[in-house]
């Protein structure tokens, strides 16, 4: 692999989805280094990653270390111009950079107030003023990007660095149902929808116990994304498959979906196939064969 990507918790940590998705949603290899926020794991990891004191921190493969969601765009865009990471049109690349500066910047309001949490989604948050504020400010943004680009979509043409920046707030509006119109919505479930993004929040349903910082008494709702297929875990390791789908390793855990039963390597790969199938190709390809 020629980097390594350092992140914190997937169900919570938002600038860590944010880097995942400048390498998964634009098909540069990545090795990740998962560690507990709240711990010491992060700082002790990082002693290794000097100068970075946050996650995401990305390592190239000569050693260059690249703390933080903006520098991590630019490197990655850099040494891989065919990826589309930026726009090639100059004029939308200057509008996707536009938002990306601000995202990287701004809306503390809605951050303090509604902390990523991809495990849960809540009927209402009681969105103060000031979040009401962030949120007009996004429409405001997303509609002008649009209106610059012709995009329908996405918010430059084709998914970009700017649609990663912002899949975070996407995905609170989603957890917290906050109150945005209809054009604002299709956007955000296009993100819920996202192949790369779907693969993130099933890994981060099981990535780890619940973090308590998170914890919100609001009224519950059913996550507002697409509907997983019905697996579940079961005991044993009988199973149509001998050998994973992700790793070629024999079979020692199972999952049932539709009375069939599916191996994989390890409790994880079984847990966030569960969590939802249809982020898997290579389930999906064994599933359907």
């Amino acid at each position: 692999m020629p980097y390594d990507l350092v992140i914190g918790d997937r169900a919570y940590s938002s600038w860590s989805l944010r880097g995942w998705l400048l390498f998964d949603a634009f098909g540069i290899p990545v090795k990740t280094l998962s560690v507990r926020l709240y711990t010491e794991e992060l700082p002790n990891l990082l002693k290794g990653y000097f100068p970075a004191k946050t996650a995401p921190t990305m390592r190239t493969a000569e050693g260059v270390v690249v703390p933080e969601t903006i520098a991590i765009a630019e490197e990655l865009a850099s040494r891989h111009p065919a990826a589309g990471i930026w726009p090639k049109d100059t004029k939308a690349r200057a509008v996707a950079r536009v938002l990306a500066a601000e995202m990287h910047a701004g809306f503390s309001a809605l951050r303090d107030h509604c902390p990523m949490n991809l495990r849960v989604s809540y009927a209402d948050c009681a969105p103060s003023d000031a979040v009401l504020s962030d949120l007009k400010r996004l429409e405001l943004l997303w509609k002008w990007a649009k209106d610059q680009t012709g995009s329908q979509t996405w918010l430059c043409g084709d998914y970009s660095a700017a649609d990663a920046f912002y899949a975070p707030v996407a995905t609170r509006i989603a957890s917290y149902n906050l109150p945005i119109g209809a054009a604002a919505q299709a956007y955000v479930h296009a993100h819920l929808s996202h192949p790369s993004f779907r693969k993130w929040r099933a890994m981060g349903m099981v990535d780890g116990a619940d973090q308590d910082f998170y914890r919100r008494d609001y009224p519950r709702r059913v996550w507002p994304g697409p509907t997983p297929l019905r697996a579940k875990a079961v005991e044993g390791d009988e199973s149509e498959n001998s050998a994973c789908p992700y790793s070629g390793k024999p079979v020692t855990h199972v999952l049932e979906l539709d009375n069939r039963r599916f191996g994989f390597c390890n409790a994880f790969c079984r847990d966030k196939t569960v969590a939802d199938p249809e982020a898997w190709p290579k389930f999906m390809a064994l599933y359907q064969s």
